[in-house]
């Protein structure tokens, strides 16, 4: 499903690389968490894989496909099988949960009738189809991580990436999107989160990947956050 090979990224003004000599894969259908220090190289790594950032050096593949040798305009083809959750949510604040959701399969030409159908199911699996009217800026900080949740799957994605998911959380909204990044990995996407929510990590047993200064420093199943919160 993923494989980075050998693979380094060197930003212009850095000191040292970001990513140095990176190599892992990642099965259809795992849930893996990445951890690290701050600066360690976990949101490099995250980018990756949407192609938001390029190799230096190696290769990124993810399905077969060698993210390095994508042209640009291609790169939209291969987000449409992927959901992208942030922290920040990136959500349209005057625009309404429906359209947040809906901007997903809109920019990607999916007709009308099928958004109507796949947008309050998808609100709905997030426990937000009360909400379908209501503006993104009248939502709470966990309403509107759900918000970004449902947007992430109504594309039905085969891979969902989460960079710090539940960094502007509290522990109960944690826990809940959690749970429904869960139900999505049952449902047969493979997740990536990247995170420094120690006792989720710590609870949830999975697998983990742990990143140190640009390195895979660890890589365990049923892993531990092994780091101070």
């Amino acid at each position: 499903m993923i494989q980075f090979v050998n693979v380094t990224k060197v930003y212009p003004s850095a000191h040292a690389p970001s990513l140095n000599g990176i190599n892992l894969r990642i099965e259809r259908g795992e849930f893996v968490f990445v951890v690290g220090p701050s600066g360690a190289g976990k949101s490099s790594l995250m980018k990756m894989m949407y192609r938001e950032e390029v190799a230096t050096a190696g290769k990124v593949i993810i399905d077969g496909k060698d993210l390095g040798k994508l042209r640009d305009p291609d790169v939209p083809y291969l987000r449409r099988n992927l959901g992208v959750i942030f922290q920040d949510f990136k959500l349209l604040p005057e625009r309404s949960v429906f359209d947040n959701v809906a901007f997903a399969l809109e920019c990607t030409d999916v007709p009308r009738r099928e958004i109507i159908r796949r947008v309050p199911a998808a609100l709905e699996l997030v426990g937000l189809r009360h909400k379908t009217q209501s503006r993104a800026m009248e939502l709470s900080g966990g309403e509107q991580q759900r918000v970004a949740v449902a947007r992430a799957i109504v594309r039905n994605p085969v891979l969902v990436l989460a960079d710090e998911p539940t960094g502007n959380l509290d522990p109960e909204n944690s826990w809940a999107i959690m749970k429904l990044l869960t139900d999505i990995n049952q449902m047969g996407a493979t997740v990536v989160v990247a995170t420094h929510a120690k006792n989720i990590v710590n609870a949830m047993k999975r697998r983990v990947i742990a990143i140190e200064k640009g390195q895979v420093a660890r890589d365990e199943e049923k892993g531990a956050y092994g780091y101070e919160s």
